[in-house]
């Protein structure tokens, strides 16, 4: 079955998230260490994780629900004495410097997106997370020469699953949901959402107890919506499957 779109998620599906989120809290509490702060490595990663805990329950959903700079923002609020916001600005600034330093396209990403565009495959990212950070990685990673659509989470209002991203994707490529293939990591974000829509669905990267792969896309319980119409063991697979 070919295609006449691929719509990729960016996270954990073009480069690998774990090394570079990883990098990037090191040189976090390694800036705050170097202003003079006095928490433990444990301290302070246990703050930062109450901090986006709290992010998340009360602006879960929305594109800045990601901020590390928001994250660091209320680490830095919770600090005995007055606020510090040179300080929090410079936590956020070091992760996302370091972040985008580890970064690190997959061996095959490169390739798969060139191939797809030169078999006159429509290519387009869709993902959550704020408009400047992710085209960064966009730019640090060097496959925007290859796409033909883009979209965030921020400029649309709405996160995947929420159709809102894949359909304003499809409306720039004048593609339909019937035409594309939808390449993520998260069941639920990339999954459900392309599932949602009708779209084909192809889990890379993903969670291993991920449901499995349905035998005829027919939903006969409450996580069927999650269960991808392929799983890919690399990008590669993805040109196999498109052209």
């Amino acid at each position: 079955m070919s295609f006449e779109a691929v719509l990729f998620d960016l996270d954990d599906t073009l480069y690998p998230y774990g090394p570079c989120d990883e990098a990037g809290r090191r040189a976090a509490f390694e800036a705050y260490r170097d202003r003079g702060g006095e928490l433990g490595a444990d301290a302070f990663e246990s703050r930062r994780l109450r901090a986006r805990r709290a992010t998340k329950r009360e602006i879960d959903g929305t594109a800045s629900s990601h901020s590390r700079h928001l994250y660091y923002e209320r680490l830095v609020a919770g600090l005995p004495g007055a606020f510090d916001a040179g300080l929090a600005l410079a936590l956020g600034d070091a992760y996302w410097d370091a972040f985008l330093a580890e970064m690190t396209a997959f061996a095959d990403a490169t390739d798969t997106l060139a191939a797809l565009s030169a078999g006159g495959v429509d290519v387009g990212v869709v993902t959550n997370l704020t408009i400047r950070i992710q085209l960064r990685k966009l730019t640090e990673l060097g496959v925007d020469r290859h796409l033909d659509a883009f979209v965030t989470s921020e400029e649309v209002g709405r996160e995947k699953p929420a159709a809102p991203v894949f359909t304003t994707a499809l409306a720039r490529l004048g593609r339909t949901p019937a035409e594309t293939l939808v390449v993520g990591n998260s069941p639920r974000c990339d999954i459900e959402g392309g599932n949602a829509l009708g779209m084909t669905t192809a889990l890379f990267n993903g969670p291993d107890d991920a449901p499995p792969v349905a035998d005829d896309g027919a939903a006969d319980d409450g996580t069927t919506l999650r269960r991808p119409d392929r799983r890919l063991d690399s990008l590669a697979a993805v040109t196999e499957v498109a052209l």
